[in-house]
């Protein structure tokens, strides 16, 4: 039996989630950590500019930290993260210096690079393959606003480094699933042609890839979810023909059901019949998913063909800037005073001699969150939201400086500007494409500590 749990769904996910997860089930023999978003590489690149030893998720520092004391105790569960981002050398270097200190020079690591394609995109900006995914529109439109480009690399990489002795894995973008197939396919030494069992593992990972999601965290029966304050992160114990149970820690708050289980599934997937990976392409509309209670869902039916010729490619372009503010405003007629407000901030940018890309008035509270989906009466109470957008930073500066004047002439009621003025952040836009594999060889290396 071999058991994969995730304990981090994004960056920003509960730092304690490993370490927690890790000292409830102390029998995993995999722990895997996915960090990055379509746009984490954007931002990760803006913290590289400022220091070259950056561009990484710093949080998993902390996180492998954390887990010390368990390996030091003898622990074997083996680390595999995406975190390294933009700088996977640079990750590794932080967690051997913390592990160092630690004491727990014994572990190996092992990093993968290779899946950054920025400047093969920008050598050729007129080529088809780098067209956007979804409007078609040719790279060469704004070769000069591309940020970053990376490719989804798949489980190889991280198979490798497991074959040569890695007991902690970082990688640089990385499909999310392949973060748990990788395991499965180095334990049980699949071939590559085995596609339905990869697939099987590939499920598996799409499941627990997003952490407390499939133990209760945003399924439809939320409030019902028991003790959610203490929700366990989910493993599933992955058999040799590729089907797994998905479940918790004994003990830890959340539930795993048929319903959180099938939620997940379907959670992020276009076509179920056909989820490309840069390992197999998948289809999902054989599975069986048998709830056998005690927080237990066995998944098991997955089918899978070969995998396709290309990776996707994550890229990200500059954007503009944008800003945001918000006002509380109570009292009679509450939410027109509130809209009127909202104008006069874009008016008086437009009389300072901005006229901004884009700009969003919102009365919360009233049905902004889905227009006229939801009964908007007049109440006595709302927060005004503004969000603007240009592709000049002086024009969004002037709005920043727009807001504070309504305390005074604004309408009566008017409460809640305690932040200072809104920040103003630059805009990062994605690009999906893809890049032939032939294009992007990955290498790997495994570094004592």
């Amino acid at each position: 039996m071999l058991r994969i749990g995730n304990a981090q769904g994004f960056w920003g996910d509960s730092v304690d989630a490993p370490r927690d997860l890790l000292a409830q089930q102390p029998d995993l023999d995999y722990l895997t950590l996915d960090y990055l978003a379509e746009v984490s590489m954007s931002i990760m690149a803006a913290q590289r500019a400022k220091d070259p030893a950056l561009g990484y998720a710093r949080d998993f520092v902390e996180v492998v930290k954390s887990l010390a004391p368990a390996w030091k105790a003898g622990s074997k569960c083996k680390l595999i993260a995406n975190a390294g981002g933009l700088n996977p050398q640079g990750c590794a270097a932080a967690c051997a210096t913390a592990l160092r200190e630690a004491g727990c020079t014994h572990l190996r690591i092992g990093v993968v690079t290779g899946d950054d394609v920025l400047a093969i995109l920008k050598s050729r900006a007129d080529d088809p393959m780098f067209k956007n995914m979804e409007t078609g529109e040719p790279l060469s439109s704004m070769l000069d606003r591309i940020f970053t480009a990376n490719a989804y690399f798949g489980s190889a990489p991280i198979v490798d480094a497991l074959a040569a002795g890695a007991d902690i894995v970082i990688t640089g973008r990385t499909a999310d699933p392949s973060l748990v197939a990788a395991p499965a396919i180095f334990h049980y030494g699949w071939g590559w042609d085995q596609h339905d069992r990869i697939a099987g593992a590939l499920i598996a990972g799409h499941v627990i890839e997003c952490g407390a999601q499939v133990t209760g965290g945003i399924s439809t029966n939320w409030l019902d979810v028991p003790d959610i304050a203490n929700i366990g992160y989910p493993f599933v114990e992955m058999e040799e023909d590729g089907s797994f149970v998905v479940t918790k820690p004994k003990g830890t708050g959340g539930v795993v059901n048929e319903q959180t289980v099938k939620e997940q599934l379907f959670y992020e997937i276009g076509d179920p019949g056909n989820y490309i990976s840069p390992d197999a392409r998948v289809s999902m509309l054989s599975l069986t998913v048998q709830d056998e209670g005690n927080d237990r869902v066995r998944v098991r039916g997955a089918k899978g063909q070969a995998a396709t010729d290309s990776y996707k490619v994550s890229a990200t372009y500059r954007d503009g800037y944008w800003a945001q503010g918000m006002l509380t405003i109570f009292g009679r007629d509450a939410v027109k005073k509130a809209k009127r407000c909202g104008e006069i901030v874009i008016e008086r940018v437009r009389r300072a001699g901005y006229e901004l890309g884009q700009h969003n008035i919102e009365c919360i509270g009233t049905g902004a969150c889905g227009p006229g989906l939801f009964p908007t009466p007049d109440l006595q109470e709302t927060v005004l939201r503004i969000a603007v957008h240009d592709a000049h930073k002086e024009a969004v500066e002037r709005f920043s400086k727009e807001l504070a004047p309504l305390v005074t002439s604004g309408t009566q009621g008017v409460t809640g500007f305690s932040a200072g003025r809104p920040r103003v952040s630059p805009v990062f836009g994605y690009w999906p494409c893809l890049i032939n594999k032939n294009e992007v060889p990955y290498e790997v290396e495994v570094v004592s500590i």
